[in-house]
């Protein structure tokens, strides 16, 4: 019942998810945002409230290795669905003519993964009113990065232009009003919300009828099911030719879940989180800062490449990915 209940679960934040894609793409249409910025803020909060409730449920069954392992996790399988995605798609080259502002965001992404590393390698368990100062830095750093990134936006969105979309090979969401987007993106992540409190309940239950232990599910089994709304996501993205939505979805959400961590932190009283938890978060850590140079690096490269050269970082990315999660396995 256990296995069942968090398979029902995950198909329906998988169909939750298809309606916050459709509803997110027409926001961008009918608004004067457009797809980075829908993507980065809206798109990405709203996929990513089943880690939000995974690791508050799992501060709440004092599970802090499931709270933590699923937020770096869930980074970590987010690069890997966009690298796969890709390369899926590496006809339509989705990093060509992406908009300048999803460096700075991966940046930012890149910036706090290392200082996450760094907190669970030093591991000083010294707070300020109940929180660590290592997360209190992470935050800190998490709203230089969005302020930075907000006027980098009201700056380059002047001089972007979305790139040309032939009319037939695009899908149409145009018939849906303003107020029906609004009202059905709030439905839909709310929902989605509901569900991922039963991921985290079945998810721990199943760590210990396993016996696989609570870092590795955490990681790596919750991690990918609370990231299968950016998933569905990204593919409706891509096939609503919304490359920007696509992209600023997986960065913005990767953003959005270091945040989660400091509110687990706030919510956890025993003293700083990121002290409490197993020395193999910090794979999972050092994992989504390489895979985030990569992304780096897909957003930074000239366009004079072949096919074989645009595919190669989505190809280590996966390969990185499978080794660090064989890593977390082992130990």
């Amino acid at each position: 019942m256990v296995f069942f209940i968090f398979f029902l679960c995950a198909v329906i934040t998988v169909i939750c998810a298809i309606k916050l894609s459709t509803y997110a793409d027409a926001l961008s249409e009918k608004t004067a945002l457009g797809g980075m910025l829908v993507g980065t803020i809206f798109l990405a909060g709203a996929t990513s409230l089943p880690e939000v409730t995974t690791s508050i449920s799992a501060i709440v069954l004092d599970n802090p290795d499931i709270a933590i392992g699923n937020v770096l996790g869930s980074n970590m399988f987010n690069l890997l669905i966009l690298a796969s995605f890709d390369l899926y798609y590496r006809k339509k080259r989705i990093f060509k003519g992406a908009s300048g502002e999803h460096f700075y965001t991966a940046s930012i992404g890149l910036l706090l993964a290392v200082t996450t590393l760094l907190a669970l390698t030093l591991r000083l368990n010294i707070t300020f009113l109940g929180v660590g100062l290592d997360t209190l830095l992470i935050v800190t750093i998490y709203a230089a990065g969005m302020y930075v990134l907000t006027n980098r936006s009201k700056k380059e969105t002047l001089d972007y232009e979305e790139p040309e979309v032939e009319e037939e090979n695009k899908l149409n969401t145009s018939a849906i009003s303003l107020k029906r987007a609004i009202y059905g993106f709030i439905i839909a992540a709310f929902v989605i919300l509901v569900a991922g409190s039963f991921l985290t309940i079945t998810g721990d239950r199943i760590a210990v009828i396993t016996g696989l232990g609570s870092s590795f599910v955490g990681s790596f089994l919750i991690a990918a099911t609370t990231s299968l709304p950016e998933a569905v996501a990204v593919l409706i993205a891509i096939q609503l030719r919304n490359y920007n939505l696509a992209i600023g979805s997986i960065l913005g959400s990767n953003l959005f879940n270091i945040l989660i961590l400091v509110g687990t932190d706030v919510l956890y009283q025993k003293g700083s989180v990121l002290f409490f938890v197993s020395p193999v978060n910090q794979i999972t850590a050092a994992a989504v800062a390489v895979l985030s140079v990569i992304v780096l690096y897909s957003l930074l490269r000239k366009n004079d490449y072949s096919a074989t050269s645009y595919a190669f970082p989505s190809v280590l990315l996966i390969i990185i990915y499978f080794v660090s999660s064989y890593l977390i396995f082992v130990h």
